[in-house]
């Protein structure tokens, strides 16, 4: 168990094995494959072998005594020769001649046995073993140390710890899954803290309203309400209301998978004529503008709630007339709510549409509770759209809000 458990829980162990055991398994077929090879080359070097030459055994006086033939030559390191003698009389001899002896030198040792088959390959296998195993192991050590480090990254990110993140390095597999995993880490921090911060704004925002609800019974103590208290008691209701309802919306939006209506071909100009009645608004579009090419795909009450807020917000802070303006700006359809307030510094231009951020001086305005910018964002998000402000085109004091929707195909 001692030995199997480091190789089941550590990966580069486990590669680092299979490597060492595929080359190990190449060379002993390498090495059989040479033997058998040399084997088929000698067989091959003695069947060619030319037949043995005659030769004859004379006297001084040069009169033949015996002839022979050569029988066996050396086809491998370490055999001797063997010849067939045949005398005058008729009589049948053999000749053997052991090998020649290697002179020896100090220091040096004969090394053709290790090199030939069938323990020349043994030392191949041993050698290729050796420069594998020492070669291949700190490659595979560094490239999988990358896996470790995400491992332990999602551990700790596992734990409650959001702010870890995990190096990027290389272009490969695993590189890209430190990326991934960078990106879902990054959007997972940031929705803790979107709902964290909702949660702890709205508590603050439905607080106040009570509050004043509070007092106000208190101060009563039984007597009958007076007009203006009735309706002091039913505007803070009403922006009790309204802040729950904004709270749910929010909520909805930020879970993608939530079901927040049908989606249709929306016609925003109806829908922006109701809504610029509603707060006394001017409408404007052009005039050679089709009505076809103001729709738009989406949720109509969602959009609805877009235009509603934008023309609320420009209510709440303009002191003079509103103009809300469509046009078709190519594949898109551009509106522009433009008021005569005191205008957004650059420098809070996009801070105006976080959650509950209001602009300083503005906290106590009548009717607003940080919600409806950043829901209109929101929505825009959802309709794979855009929200924006800007100063108003003919340079007046106030802002402009563009909120950018492609069109419906």
């Amino acid at each position: 168990m001692s030995l199997v458990s480091p190789f089941s829980r550590r990966l580069y162990l486990r590669i680092w094995l299979a490597v060492v055991g595929g080359v190990a398994v190449f060379a002993l077929l390498v090495g059989l494959a040479w033997r058998i090879a040399a084997e088929h080359n000698a067989q091959q070097t003695a069947a060619q072998q030319p037949p043995g030459r005659e030769f004859v055994l004379r006297d001084a006086q040069g009169h033949p005594k015996l002839k022979g033939q050569a029988l066996r030559r050396p086809t491998e390191p370490g055999e001797g020769l063997e010849f067939m003698l045949e005398g005058l009389d008729g009589a049948a001899y053999t000749l053997e001649m052991s090998p020649r002896p290697r002179p020896a030198r100090p220091g040096r040792y004969d090394a053709a046995f290790w090199l030939s088959p069938p323990f020349g390959f043994i030392w191949v296998l041993a050698l290729v073993g050796i420069a594998v195993t020492v070669g291949v192991f700190p490659i595979i050590r560094r490239l999988l140390q990358r896996l470790e480090t995400l491992q332990r990254g999602v551990q700790r990110f596992g734990e409650g710890d959001l702010s870890v993140r995990v190096a990027e390095r290389g272009q490969d597999e695993v590189a890209d899954l430190a990326r991934q995993f960078n990106a879902a880490a990054a959007r997972i921090e940031t929705l803790v803290a979107s709902h964290k911060s909702l949660l702890a704004n709205a508590s603050h925002e439905l607080r106040s309203p009570l509050t004043r609800i509070r007092m106000g019974l208190e101060l009563m103590q039984g007597n009958a309400p007076s007009p203006n208290f009735r309706a002091e008691i039913l505007r803070n209701i009403a922006e009790l209301d309204q802040l729950v309802d904004e709270i749910l919306l929010a909520s909805r939006l930020d879970a993608r998978e939530a079901d927040v209506g049908t989606v249709e071909a929306v016609d925003l100009m109806g829908l922006a004529a109701e809504e610029c009645v509603r707060v006394d608004a001017e409408l404007q579009a052009d005039a050679g503008t089709p009505a076809h090419a103001l729709e738009v795909r989406g949720v109509a009450k969602l959009l609805r709630r877009a235009l509603r807020n934008l023309l609320e917000n420009a209510r709440r802070y303009s002191q003079g007339d509103i103009t809300m303006t469509l046009r078709a700006a190519g594949d898109r359809v551009e509106v522009s709510v433009c008021d005569h307030g005191p205008g957004v510094p650059p420098d809070q231009r996009e801070r105006i549409f976080e959650p509950f951020y209001r602009l300083p001086g503005a906290s106590e305005r009548s009717g607003g509770v940080g919600l409806g910018l950043a829901l209109v964002r929101s929505i825009a998000q959802r309709h794979d759209g855009a929200v924006r402000c800007t100063d108003r085109p003919d340079g007046a004091p106030g802002a402009c809000f563009v909120l950018s929707l492609p069109r419906g195909g």
